[in-house]
């Protein structure tokens, strides 16, 4: 007999972990016997919430809350990554995590999914405050995280710098240092060639795919953009190298649109240098929900999950939805989308450049041995462009969304797992 949920992991709770029971649900009637096995996509395997008490410059003593969860394990360590964030739930790192299996079966790396945030605005923190909370969060960790059993990764408002001192702290409570705790750390950490683009371009090799498909010309296309940090940014060279027009970019600080296409070097020079994105002075500055009405060929949310909603589904134009975001889309929306003929590329794939290269770093360290980035990159477009594929032709024989097509393939290779391992004791 299976027991009620807990209120919190409800499906009809608001927030992102709501919004993945609905897509695991919507999954379900696919999946034959293997939905016998489905409560467990449904309940995380573990959760940890930690008080994270830092002395900041000021003397004074703030306390901030930290979460990580494991989802499933069925497939291999827990990897995910860790966001910093003011407005991080535990809805949303359980969700996260979620998606985080669906993902890395949807592609499959031979991992299972997990997640990690702080509430915290780290704007607001000096260096030294920013060092301190990352460390004692990472102790508060210790016992989850590992090398082979939990491996974080940057995200939200964390970096190469943050994996550093993750993967420092870790080493130190283990006495030996243990460069694969972590991946997305500096080259000189055992880092990876290509694992700051690679999820952006990632992005780009499955919109590319969807394009040919799709019968749209890359050249000359027409491109917005939501989010301009590793994801957003990446992916915008990758789309102006090729010939397309980023016509329109929006992130915290406002949104620009340039109907001919904006100028993205110049741009990302501006941004690198620490200045604000819609203060650029060659582009024109637009209201912020006027970027849902832009006409595009591709439009690519790569902020924060629950962008695209009831609300606006309707006054888009574009033709492929490429998700650089985790959860941007509500399933009401979706189903907006889909009915417009707008074909969207769920996150699960779109966004699984970024696992897929954490993947790599994670086999060099073991290896002590390191690819080129011309080898990374042939390899993450090749694991890509495979992937795309097989859910695209999963999606036309089963007259699904490439969305339930994803989750379909992903779930039954996380299901057949549990089902072969059995239950202990």
């Amino acid at each position: 007999m299976t027991h009620a949920l807990p209120s919190y992991l409800n499906a009809d709770a608001p927030g992102p972990w709501g919004v993945y029971l609905q897509q695991i649900d919507r999954v379900t009637p696919y999946l034959g016997e293997l939905a016998y096995w489905v409560e467990t996509l449904k309940r995380p395997k573990r959760i940890l919430i930690v008080d994270i008490p830092v002395r900041m410059d000021n003397g004074q003593v703030q306390h901030f809350e930290g979460y990580r969860v494991h989802h499933n394990t069925s497939r291999g360590p827990g990897k995910g990554g860790i966001r910093f964030h003011q407005d991080v739930t535990l809805s949303e790192v359980m969700a996260l995590s979620g998606w985080m299996t669906i993902k890395n079966a949807a592609v499959g790396v031979p991992y299972g999914g997990a997640k990690g945030g702080v509430r915290v605005d780290p704007r607001l923190l000096s260096r030294g405050e920013l060092e301190r909370l990352t460390r004692r969060y990472t102790s508060e960790l210790n016992a989850l995280i590992g090398p082979d059993k939990d491996i974080p990764a940057p995200d939200v408002n964390t970096n190469e710098q943050i994996m550093a001192w993750m993967m420092d702290t870790y080493s130190i409570n283990q006495g030996r240092t243990a460069t694969g705790v972590v991946t997305g750390k500096p080259l000189s950490l055992g880092g990876s060639l290509g694992r700051r683009d690679a999820t952006g371009r990632g992005v780009f090799v499955v919109g590319v795919a969807a394009a040919a498909d799709a019968g749209i010309p890359l050249a000359g296309a027409r491109v917005a953009i939501q989010g301009f940090g590793n994801v957003g940014n990446a992916a915008a060279r990758c789309f102006h190298e090729a010939g397309a027009h980023i016509v329109a970019v929006q992130d915290v600080t406002g949104t620009l649109f340039n109907a001919k296409g904006l100028d993205i070097p110049a741009l990302c020079t501006w941004v690198n240098q620490g200045k604000p994105l819609a203060a650029h002075p060659e582009a024109e500055r637009i209201p912020n929900d006027a970027f849902w009405d832009v006409e595009t060929e591709f439009l690519v949310p790569s902020a924060l999950e629950q962008q695209i909603t009831t609300a606006n589904a309707h006054r888009i134009r574009t033709r492929i939805v490429l998700e650089g975001a985790n959860g941007p889309t509500t399933p009401e929306a979706d189903d907006i989308l889909t009915q417009r003929g707008i074909t969207i590329v769920p996150d699960v794939l779109a966004n699984a450049g970024g696992v897929t290269v954490s993947y790599f770093e994670w086999v060099q360290d073991f290896s002590s041995f390191f690819w080129t980035e011309d080898e990374i990159n042939g390899r993450l477009d090749r694991i890509m462009q495979e992937a795309y594929t097989h859910i695209r032709d999963t999606a036309r024989e089963q007259k699904v969304t490439l969305r339930t097509a994803a989750f379909i393939l992903a779930c039954e290779r996380i299901l057949k797992a549990r089902e072969m391992r059995g239950l202990y004791p």
